[in-house]
């Protein structure tokens, strides 16, 4: 299929601006131009009934997060949600958007969480965060108004790798019991040769350059890049994890990835739905602003919520 029209306009727009390439600028100027782009290309804040900030252990030291609440009475479900950014920048605030659409559409109350980035803070910071938000959240389920045994995870781009590895991270250790693995076009593996990388490695928004900056940036050295913590494909099994919704863009250099990774869950006997947006581009989830398959990537992603949790 043919690039999306508003994908292609916004591409377009992002071109007339100039600017260096990520990977190009200063980590501090690419955490600026982050988030000056998403405030233009979230939209208008959807309402939620109450939205708390807060500080909880991380696995060294203590972690912002974020707690959204639809309303509603009786212990809810509920969502940790991991931003995406390269594992290098992005924020609470990066997702502020997809967090809000969950919560109302998902009917569940919704942890966002600010993890350590690099290269500050190296692998493994960010999936050892992760994790420990996510006990903390099942151990804390009673005063957050939460039912601990509908408890699911969640993630874009690198919060998508999150995700996998904090699936993984709970098989491993014992618990949280998770209801569902929400993978959208997810960080999976640490090469860059698939197809979907060499179609599309420089013109739709995230990049090969780029993608290989990020992960300089996040690992510390080639054993990294090969841990099942940093690319879950590289798992030796995928047996035993939470069900999936993965959803892949076709313009994006993480697609071939994404799918692959579904395609081993399934055969791991995981149940797994898989969903291509077509004339997408890496990012398109959360441009409510700009996108409109951005409004029905989320309401799927909302109703595989529904179901998990019922």
């Amino acid at each position: 299929m043919a690039l999306d029209p508003q994908a292609r306009a916004l591409l377009d727009q992002i071109i007339a601006m100039g600017g260096l390439p990520l990977e190009q600028m200063s980590v501090a100027d690419a955490r600026s131009t982050l988030a000056a782009a998403v405030a233009m290309q979230q939209g208008r804040p959807e309402a939620v009934a109450r939205v708390e900030n807060r500080t909880i252990p991380g696995a060294q030291g203590d972690m912002p997060v974020r707690i959204y609440h639809p309303g509603g009475t009786g212990a809810l479900p509920a969502l940790v949600y991991f931003h995406g950014g390269g594992w290098v920048l992005g924020s609470i605030d990066s997702v502020d958007a997809i967090c809000r659409s969950l919560a109302s559409h998902a009917g569940c109350v919704v942890i966002s969480v600010d993890y350590r980035l690099a290269p500050e803070h190296k692998f493994p910071a960010a999936a050892e965060d992760s994790y420990a938000a996510t006990r903390w959240v099942a151990a804390n389920a009673a005063a957050l108004g939460v039912d601990p045994t509908r408890l699911a995870i969640g993630g874009d781009s690198a919060g998508g790798n999150l995700t996998a590895v904090v699936a993984l991270m709970a098989r491993d250790r014992g618990g949280p019991a998770l209801r569902l693995q929400l993978l959208i076009y997810p960080v999976t593996d640490s090469v860059f040769d698939t197809p979907s990388y060499r179609d599309n490695a420089t013109d739709y928004l995230l990049t090969k350059s780029a993608m290989q900056w990020f992960w300089d940036l996040y690992t510390r050295d080639a054993a990294d890049r090969i841990n099942p913590y940093a690319a879950p494909l590289r798992a030796s099994s995928l047996h035993g994890l939470p069900p999936a919704l993965v959803i892949t863009a076709e313009y994006d250099p993480l697609r071939d990835e994404g799918e692959a990774y579904a395609a081993r869950l399934r055969a791991a006997g995981v149940p797994t739905e898989l969903s291509r947006y077509h004339g997408m581009i890496h990012g398109f989830f959360g441009m409510f602003g700009v996108i409109d398959e951005a409004k029905r990537a989320a309401e799927q992603a909302s109703g595989a919520l529904r179901a998990a949790f019922k």
